[in-house]
């Protein structure tokens, strides 16, 4: 008989094999980090592992520091319970707390790294952006969702971040959980993914070409 296996299961076993994928992938690659103006922040929420590994391409190429966006309370690990529970939080307008507590002040370039939820920026990003002073900081947003694009993710970015550059993002394919796939930026498609994202960062001048 087959055994079945968990959700959090399938995400510690997918981010192994992302760990050791990237580490790989980063043995063949130069580094851009002395390119880029200021101290830098990579911060991230994830679920089935493609926000994580596009976060980590990205530190790949400009440095700085990766941080995981974690919640006080974990969505539930049942897909489907987990989609409930993000409806009835962007219907209520709630904010659910953060474990995760950052020093801006140490930071002047941001990159906000997030799935799309409902075609929307997921509630604890939202959490993220409201608690946090972005005044004079350079935001950067960069997305992966299941093929239906970011939705109103990056104009929810630009709302929550008045008084910031918010400068243009990038949003690419990952996953498609409703569906079974889970971790997708893997072996080729991360080296495909590894150079849009060094053309995108060029193109908004965080590194030179």
């Amino acid at each position: 008989m087959a055994t079945a296996v968990s959700h959090k299961d399938l995400v510690q076993t997918t981010r192994m094999f992302l760990l050791s994928g990237l580490l790989l992938l980063s043995s063949c690659m130069y580094s851009l980090i002395d390119e880029v103006e200021g101290r830098v922040l990579i911060v991230y929420l994830t679920r089935t592992n493609n926000t994580e590994a596009m976060a980590r391409i990205i530190k790949e190429q400009v440095g700085g520091d990766l941080v995981e966006i974690e919640l006080v309370n974990p969505y539930p690990e049942d897909y489907q319970a987990h989609v409930d529970q993000v409806v009835e939080e962007n219907n209520r307008g709630f904010l659910p707390p953060l474990k995760t507590k950052i020093n801006m002040d140490d930071y002047d370039v941001v990159f906000v790294g997030f799935p799309t939820w409902g075609m929307q920026l997921p509630p604890p990003m939202k959490t993220f952006l409201s608690e946090n002073d972005f005044s004079g900081k350079r935001v950067i947003p960069f997305n992966t969702n299941a093929g239906f694009g970011v939705g109103s993710g990056f104009r929810k970015v630009k709302e929550l971040c008045p008084d910031a550059q918010v400068l243009e993002g990038l949003s690419l394919e990952g996953g498609y959980e409703k569906q079974g796939v889970f971790l997708t930026i893997k072996g080729e498609r991360a080296r495909e993914v590894k150079k849009e994202v060094e053309t995108w960062l060029q193109k908004i001048n965080i590194i030179k070409e």
